[in-house]
């Protein structure tokens, strides 16, 4: 636009040479409680901080409720076995109402319920029988 200036271009404030080294500060995030809910919440153990780390970074919606939500599965199961199922959901990325829920009927299966696995006898594989008669002509068919 005429006559207007140009602005000046900006100038770091300091040196690099003299700043003080940057700390790395995606390593050592670590969620602090504001209430005494969110406090309940991180004594639960690490599983539930890092829920409450990777929830936010997901752009999870509602999170006060899935964290009451947690707390009052911690009341019914396990304080070990809610914070596991909080630990699997956040590398799961599972934040969706009722993914606690699932994640813990899951786990708890997993320790009384043996893998059935299917013999040669019991097999749902159909097997080749079928193809045992392809290129057989019968009396029938011939005129």
């Amino acid at each position: 636009m005429p006559g207007t200036a140009a602005r000046p271009r900006a100038t770091p404030r300091s040196k690099t040479s003299t700043a003080p080294p940057r700390k790395n500060k995606e390593a050592d995030r670590t969620p602090r409680a504001t209430t005494a809910e969110e406090a309940a919440f991180l004594a639960l153990g690490p599983g539930a901080a890092s829920w409450l780390m990777e929830a936010a970074a997901s752009g999870a919606r509602r999170l006060k409720p899935k964290r009451a939500e947690a707390l009052a599965l911690a009341e019914l199961h396990s304080v070990a076995e809610a914070d596991r199922a909080l630990g699997t959901a956040a590398i799961a990325g599972r934040f969706a109402e009722n993914d606690l829920i699932s994640i813990l009927t899951y786990q708890a299966g997993l320790e009384t319920v043996e893998p059935t696995r299917a013999t040669e006898q019991h097999s749902l594989q159909p097997g080749t029988s079928a193809w045992s008669s392809l290129g057989i002509t019968s009396d029938k068919d011939e005129h």
